[in-house]
């Protein structure tokens, strides 16, 4: 039973969004199988990886409203001072940006990064630009989500990338949302931008790896002011 248990625990569950997705390529590898037996092993290979592109881990989030945890599994791509998109109505002041970036072997479900509200839920066509260009924050095609927080309007914007072609949103207006709550799922290899106010100080750096609904990303309340980070 240690051994099943094991087992039980390693092995991550796939989100119900990839069910069709994983049942499609292992079909596809039947059929190249039958065509030619070595084309099922290549087939099963890329099953795998899509059984293992929309797994949905367990995660430990931090129950702290003046702590900001990140929305996604990735690379620091972005730390910096932006004005928001115009479609979340969060005013033309800049607003302290993390941006995330989420490779094609990234764990691809996207979580709130704090306790509030849900109050705006704003989608936007666009072009499907390398998610990790600048320009992509505005260009590309995104779903934009404002949370009503104790330390006042924050946004999330999920935004489509190269291989992208679909953005989840698991959530609606006027819910209640946890820090640490599913809100998204976006296919396949894209970026998450994070606003946030005045009071915010960054705890990540360009180029650190963020888990989903467990690295602190920003603080409020601090003194200290950003931290500053020491490749090794």
């Amino acid at each position: 039973m240690s051994l099943l248990n094991s087992v039980r625990n390693t092995i991550v569950p796939v989100h119900k969004e990839g069910y069709p997705f994983v049942a499609g390529f292992f079909v596809a590898s039947l059929v190249l199988g039958w065509i030619f037996k070595p084309l099922f092993w290549v087939g099963l290979i890329f099953t795998l990886w899509c059984a293992y592109f929309f797994r949905d881990p367990e995660r430990m989030t931090p129950q702290d409203d003046d702590l900001a945890i990140s929305p996604a599994d990735g690379r620091v791509s972005g730390v910096q001072m932006v004005t928001p998109p115009v479609e979340l109505n969060l005013g033309h002041e800049p607003m302290l940006r993390i941006s995330i970036f989420m490779n094609v072997f990234d764990c691809h479900v996207n979580r709130s990064p704090m306790r509030g509200r849900i109050t705006n839920i704003a989608y936007r066509q666009g072009s499907f630009l390398n998610a990790e260009l600048d320009k992509a924050s505005e260009q590309n095609e995104r779903n934009g989500l404002v949370v009503e927080t104790k330390h006042g309007e924050i946004g999330v914007v999920q935004i489509a990338g190269l291989v992208a072609r679909r953005i989840l949103c698991f959530v609606n207006e006027n819910e209640p949302v946890d820090a640490g709550e599913r809100i998204g799922l976006i296919r396949f290899g894209s970026r998450l931008d994070i606003f946030l106010p005045v009071g915010a100080a960054a705890r990540v750096s360009v180029g650190q790896r963020a888990i989903a609904g467990e690295t602190v990303i920003a603080e409020f309340g601090s003194s200290k002011g950003p931290i500053v980070s020491r490749r090794s």
